[in-house]
């Protein structure tokens, strides 16, 4: 499933993410999944929430740099292997993987994976013809 993602665009300064998470909160926008990169002088937080043109607004009326990107979100088994399954498909494919998050959802023995990928529409007919559901973020 192709979904959109919030990438937020921090200084990395004491405080940059609380900041960016109150005005989600302050709008009830809830976050689902979440990846933070930094480097010594910025930080991309990565989020998937549940009303992200509405938590795009909220940031970007608070003055904090965000664009919206589409992403993949696949449902895999909670398993030793799982991710490996994932990633030698795509590769074998010759799908490139930017970057790639996960986390354990509601359901048990669920975890679900976001990926960044070059070819999105094709990773996502890849991974579906070989089982990997479709992530639903109600779960999450």
């Amino acid at each position: 499933m192709i979904v959109q993602q919030l990438s937020v665009f921090l200084e990395n300064k004491k405080g940059r993410i609380c900041a960016a998470a109150d005005v989600l909160a302050q709008n009830s926008i809830n976050i689902r999944a979440l990846s933070l990169a930094d480097t010594s002088e910025f930080g991309i937080l990565r989020l998937i929430v549940d009303r992200p043109e509405e938590g795009k607004q909220a940031l970007t009326d608070a003055g904090i740099v965000v664009r919206v990107t589409k992403v993949l979100a696949l449902t895999m088994n909670d398993t030793p292997g799982g991710t490996l399954g994932v990633l030698r498909l795509l590769s074998e494919s010759g799908i490139s993987v930017e970057y790639m998050y996960a986390c354990v959802g509601k359901t048990t023995g669920k975890a679900f994976m976001i990926i960044q990928a070059e070819d999105l529409e094709n990773a996502e007919a890849i991974l579906q013809r070989n089982g990997f559901e479709q992530a639903d973020l109600s779960e999450l």
